[in-house]
Order: structure tokens, then sequence, then C-alpha cells
């Protein structure tokens, strides 16, 4: 079994506890080490998002050999005054918008281009949502009901054995994680770590152990969820998430350029937030969604699929945001509106009664304040309304 490094902490001199003696990282390891402890520096967070690459361990999914798929253009629309000033104050970096599936609207800012792929964060999520649909439609994997460890075997024994499919795919599987970015010593930061220096994902997965309530019972957005997502599919074809990705939704939606995911020290995807695309091929996964999993002629994605892992049935407090399989579902929704959401101010918005989508990136280190998530969602609302 593989396992994660075990760290007692870390410093730029990159030293590391193993065995009862000391060993120096090499100088990879440490230049990697070094960039992200500045990932999220102000100086520094617009340029290290759009070259992730040059931080972590990658791998390039191919485009596929098809032409580059057409995104037609509508009338084009000047920016509300509301929306300049929210473009300015989230530190937002792209911004495309279609109606009624035409581009309507399309910008860059603080020097990115349109052909930087950016990091996608948790938008990467319901890019594997969309991949299980798939896997499940198809017969590969036989219910979303059956325990994770029917094709994640390793995972008996950790935190996870007793969630089901289901439970993970809503963020209900009860399993303890600290998902505080500002702590050092958070779970996530941990695993951050881990994916930097070459370790295995899968490895700290195994490892945890602890629950705070039984799964299917309460929900807690847990990242790390996610990934046992990724063991699942792999267990269940054999096959790597960047190959499948690849080859059922990459290539037919006729992307302009290759993605790539991070990836750990064994080749493994950092399914949870590690997809980076341009912002156009981001909105190419958008529109896809929005016309019920259909593009160019070709069904993609089930779509009952994209129907039911889009809906708030997840076990949310009453008024709260609510939560999919892998979407979320704003607060106060009365219509078909979801989002994919990424830290940082990633996100894909749909508002389909209004045959509304906005694909955006950001680097916004404020996201965490009150009140930041909902005058974004505000700000899509006001765009959809007013198109």
């Amino acid at each position: 079994m593989r396992k994660a490094f075990k760290f007692v902490g870390l410093g730029l001199l990159g030293l590391v506890m193993i065995g009862g003696g000391l060993a120096i990282f090499n100088q990879e390891k440490i230049a990697r080490l070094m960039a992200v402890n500045s990932l999220f520096s102000e100086d520094k967070i617009v340029q290290n998002f759009s070259n992730m690459d040059a931080a972590f361990l990658s791998t390039t999914m191919s485009r596929g050999d098809g032409p580059v798929s057409d995104l037609a253009k509508g009338t084009a629309i000047d920016l509300w005054p509301e929306v300049q000033t929210w473009v300015a104050e989230r530190h937002v970096t792209s911004l495309l918008i279609a109606k009624s599936n035409q581009i309507v609207f399309e910008d860059y800012y603080q020097d990115t281009q349109d052909t930087d792929r950016r990091i996608s964060w948790s938008v990467a999520k319901s890019f594997l949502s969309a991949l299980m649909g798939i896997l499940v439609a198809d017969g590969t994997i036989a219910s979303i009901d059956d325990p994770v460890t029917v094709y994640a075997p390793s995972l008996k024994g950790s935190a996870y054995d007793g969630a089901t499919i289901k439970n993970v795919l809503q963020m209900s599987s009860g399993v303890t994680f600290d998902e505080d970015y500002l702590d050092p010593k958070s779970d996530i930061n941990k695993m951050g770590r881990v994916l930097a220096l070459g370790g295995s994902m899968d490895g700290f997965t195994e490892d945890l152990t602890d629950t705070f309530t039984k799964a299917g019972t309460d929900w807690q957005y847990v990242s790390i969820d996610t990934h046992v997502l990724g063991m699942v599919i792999r267990g269940a074809t054999g096959r790597s998430i960047a190959d499948l990705l690849g080859e059922k939704i990459i290539a037919p939606l006729g992307l302009e350029a290759d993605p790539y995911y991070l990836t750990d020290g064994y080749s493994t995807a950092f399914v949870l937030g590690g997809l980076n695309l341009r912002t156009r091929d981001y909105m190419r996964f958008g529109l896809m969604i929005a016309n019920g999993g259909e593009w160019n002629g070709s069904q993609i994605v089930p779509a009952d699929w994209i129907e039911n892992s889009t809906k708030p049935s997840a076990p949310t407090d009453e008024n709260a945001i609510g939560y999919g399989y892998q979407w979320w579902v704003p607060w106060g929704s009365t219509g078909r509106e979801f989002m994919a959401r990424g830290v940082y101010g990633q996100y894909i918005y749909f508002d389909l009664d209004r045959d509304v989508v906005i694909a955006t990136t950001a680097a916004d280190r404020q996201f965490r304040e009150n009140g930041v998530s909902r005058q974004n969602v505000d700000i899509f609302r006001l765009i959809a309304r007013n198109l």
C-alpha cells in the first residue's frame, strides 16, 4: 500500500524525518515546496494560477484530433456598473457570459490572456461528477448506492469504510477533515504538501480514520471525498482519470488547448481541484451541461444524470446553500439554477430558465470573507436577469 509522507514539520530547508535519520529533499522537491509556500501571495497569485504546472507535477490530457468546436457569438453587451465594480473588487481574471448558447461578453483582466490555462480548483469536482454519470449509465459502475469499498477495496478499515458512492458524491461521508485553508496544520494543507512533495494521495486518503457522524447523516464539505470518487472510478475501470476524462468528455467537446491535471508522485490526478483549462473551454463544458449533456449532435453526459446531480439532494441545513452530486445550488434558488464553484473565485454558473451560463476565473484572496460568496451569486443573478 502506498502511503503519504508523514510530516513532523515543513520548513524551507526541506528536512524530513525518515527512518530516524535526516534526509535532504532534492532540489526539485525543495523548489516545489517553496512554490507552494508562496502560491497565494499577493504579488504572485495571478501568475501562479495560470502556471500551476510550474509548481506541481502534472499530466497533460489530449484534446483529441478533432476540430475546435465553434462558440457562436451573439450581440455583445457592455457590463453594468455594478458588475464592473465586482470585477475589480473580486480580482476577476476572466469573464465569459453566454445567452442562448451564444457568447455575448468575453474579457480578461490583470494581464491574463485568453490562452492561459487557469486552475479550476473545485470546479474540477463537477467535471468528475459528469464522468461518474457516464460510467453509471454504461454499467461500469453498477449503482451509486454501492459502498465505495466495492471499487476501492484499499479503503476498507479507513474512515470511508461503510460510505456509499452517493454519500461521497453528496459530501455526506461523515469523514473528519479540516478544510481551513488559513491553518497550516489543517488537513487540506497537509494534503497540499503531500501533493507538492510527490507523496501518494491514495495513501493519504487511506490513512484517514476519524468520522464525526454516520455516513449519509449530515452534510459537510470535505474535498478529499472527491479523491475517493476518483479511486472508485479508477478501481472500476483500471484506467487513469486523465485518460477517461480525456476520452469521454474532453475530446468530444472540441477544446482549444490540451488541458492538464496536477498529479501526485504516482501520476494520480488531483481530481478534487487540479484541472487546468482555458476559460473558453470551461464555457464549452458549461454549455454542454446546460444543453442536457448534448454537444454538436452527440450525447456526452446522460441528461438524467445532469438533472439529478444538479438538484439540492444532499442533507444540508435548512435555508443553507444546497448541494447535489458535486454541484452547488445557490441560496434561495427557485428555478433551474446551479453552479460549479472553486476557491479564490472560480465559477461556472447556470440559470437554465434564462438560458444563461457564466464562466469566470479569479485570484480573490478574500474569497472566504463574510458575504463574498453571496455577492458573487448576486452578480451572476443580476447578469442573468438583465440579459
